[in-house]
């Protein structure tokens, strides 16, 4: 009998990691369809570099997504549930509106120049709602692991959530940048629209939550108590500190990210090359900076960890100032590519251990959803407008352009000797823990 019984548990955590991995899918891919494959068609179609900068907006509900996530949470679709529900509604909308984007497109290529205007507003509405879309998916996946996943499968299940979505980015980026070379941006997002609406099954045959969270019976204990326990441990003046610093401390980094499909475009780079080497190996270089990274949190700490990373991943934008330097170069293209993705993925192990680090254990939820939202607002909010502005008007062209990206690193670096040594208290919050949802 307990055999038996074994052998049904094993069943049921080899499907609820099925389920991870195709969810980690479903959130990897609209997020690349909107964000390096919209900068890609622009730079394509020729709009300039202010214009791709300040259209890098479209991404603004990634990064404010914890101010509606209380509806999400409050709020039960007529279907599958609470959190399946969601998921599967978010997957469908997804879908129509990433093929009224490729019908955008097609629109505005062939629309006379003076009717292309009008085109390109609807289409930055559109890839604005499936931001929005994209984002509240991430919200209820977030919350159905929290529900779904035991104590000991945690690790696990992230993980392979996390792999789920890595491959993602290199179906979208190293498939979708080959196919757009010969087929075009827009057959490339009804391509990749259509197999995301195969995710649906997953929503479908999804494990329904063993114990769903409770809802938050006020708003108060859903959002203003997490803020208020903040400001009371942190005072004003240490808290503008750290907001300043989550804000400055990977600026630079995310504006070259910014800027970087335009500049290799700019090279004459195919679309095909740049998914296959900057998708692909650089991606690979990522996820290798980002194991690194944690494994020297470890031994390192996170105060040393900022220090080494922060320098290593401002001075890695110099090497795309090479790169510029040098012109169309394969072997530096995929090194630069390399660098600054490794020196990226330890700069983002550093930083999320020390948000995680400043979250209180009984709001470290929210806490970490409205920090890390913070930092996401500075990099789209300020990022990427201002990299579009600088990548114009920077003397030098490219070369001063990477090489004002490498010293707007110095503020982030500068606030670190204030900041690293700002902890959660051990003090009782204001309000009791949340209670374990498994």
């Amino acid at each position: 009998m307990s055999l038996r019984l074994q052998q049904i548990r094993a069943l049921i955590v080899q499907r609820k990691m099925l389920v991870m991995l195709a969810l980690g899918f479903s959130s990897g891919l609209p997020f690349v369809l909107v964000d390096d494959a919209f900068r890609a068609w622009m730079g394509r179609v020729g709009l300039d570099l202010r214009t791709i900068g300040w259209l890098g907006l479209v991404t603004l509900p990634y990064s404010v997504k914890f101010v509606w996530s209380p509806v999400v949470d409050r709020f039960v679709p007529p279907f599958l549930g609470r959190r399946r529900g969601w998921v599967a509604l978010m997957q469908m909308m997804l879908v129509v509106t990433l093929l009224a984007i490729a019908l955008l497109m097609s629109l505005y290529q062939g629309s006379p120049p003076g009717e292309r205007a009008s085109w390109l507003s609807g289409l930055a509405i559109a890839l604005g709602v499936a931001a929005f879309f994209s984002a509240t998916q991430d919200i209820v996946i977030d919350a159905y692991r929290s529900d779904v996943l035991l104590e000991r499968e945690t690790g696990m299940g992230v993980g392979i959530w996390v792999t789920g979505y890595r491959v993602a980015l290199i179906v979208a980026g190293v498939v979708g940048f080959n196919l757009a070379d010969s087929w075009g941006w827009a057959w490339v997002y009804v391509v990749l629209a259509l197999g995301l609406g195969t995710m649906v099954v997953a929503a479908w045959l999804a494990p329904e939550e063993s114990a769903v969270a409770a809802i938050p019976p006020t708003l108060d204990q859903a959002v203003v108590a997490p803020l208020r326990e903040l400001w009371q441990r942190f005072g004003p003046q240490k808290l503008g500190r750290v907001m300043a610093f989550v804000v400055l401390y990977r600026l630079g980094d995310a504006m070259v990210s910014k800027m970087a499909v335009p500049f290799l475009q700019q090279l004459q780079f195919e679309d095909g090359e740049i998914g296959t080497i900057r998708q692909g190996l650089g991606l690979g270089a990522t996820l290798v900076g980002t194991l690194a990274g944690g494994v020297a949190l470890s031994q390192l700490g996170i105060s040393r960890s900022l220090w080494v990373f922060g320098w290593l991943q401002a001075l890695s934008n110099l090497s795309y100032g090479v790169l510029a330097i040098a012109g169309k170069n394969y072997f530096l293209f995929i090194v630069a590519i390399n660098i600054e993705n490794f020196c990226s993925g330890l700069g983002t192990a550093g930083f999320l251990g020390y948000l995680m680090g400043l979250c209180h254990p009984s709001f470290s939820a929210t806490q970490y959803a409205l920090l890390s939202s913070l930092f996401a607002l500075g990099r789209d909010v300020l990022g990427s407008p201002l990299a579009g502005e600088l990548a114009v008007r920077s003397p030098g062209g490219w070369v001063g352009f990477f090489g004002i990206t490498t010293l707007l690193a110095l503020p982030g670096l500068a606030l670190l000797p204030w900041v690293i040594g700002i902890k959660p208290g051990t003090e009782s919050p204001p309000q009791e823990s949340r209670p374990n949802s498994q």
